[in-house]
């Protein structure tokens, strides 16, 4: 079992902003394993997508709590599927990496990013996540402004690369195969 939760803000208004990125990277992999479309379920207040990878039982999560209380949809969806910290991957952008690196790590702090303070806040620091980097490397005042903003032309190229390369790491993560790539 498998539980992959992207975090991002729902609705039309957010969609391709920089703090959407884990919303892309689940809408990215649902197509590639060729998974059922998202569905709403009011009671994890998320929307999901179900399927199997190598006879593993995959969820695919998107919160619809807005970010800042993302934990909440985390934490139903856990206890639904009777998930462990180690079957859950939160995929989110991170204002603290350079624009379009990409790294995973198991356990660690949520730095300035609200989403991953939530999810902390209900499963402690220990789980596995897989951070985008969003900061193009200037000046910025207002964080929330940036974070909600859309990528420029230069930015999308760059971002576009590092999706690929979080694709490719949640397949290693599951242990997919080659064949598809």
């Amino acid at each position: 079992m498998k539980l992959i939760i992207g975090l991002g803000n729902k609705g039309t208004k957010y969609g391709g902003t920089r703090h959407n990125v884990g919303f892309q990277v689940v809408n990215m992999l649902r197509e590639e394993l060729d998974f059922p479309e998202f569905h709403e379920k009011t009671k994890f207040k998320a929307m999901i997508s179900e399927g199997e990878v190598e006879g593993e039982k995959v969820v695919l999560v998107k919160p619809l709590t807005y970010m800042n209380l993302s934990g909440e949809a985390v934490l139903a969806v856990k206890y639904f599927y009777k998930a462990s910290n180690e079957d859950i991957l939160v995929v989110f952008d991170d204002y603290d990496l350079p624009l379009g690196d990409v790294r995973y790590r198991y356990q660690g702090g949520a730095g300035t990013h609200n989403g991953m303070k939530s999810c902390i806040s209900v499963l402690g620091e220990n789980f596995p996540r897989l951070k985008i980097g969003i900061n193009a490397g200037l000046p910025v005042m207002d964080l929330s402004g940036y974070v909600l903003g859309r990528f420029t032309e230069e930015e999308t190229s760059k971002i576009a690369v590092a999706l690929g390369g979080a694709i490719l790491e949640i397949k290693k993560i599951l242990a997919i195969s080659g064949e598809s790539e």
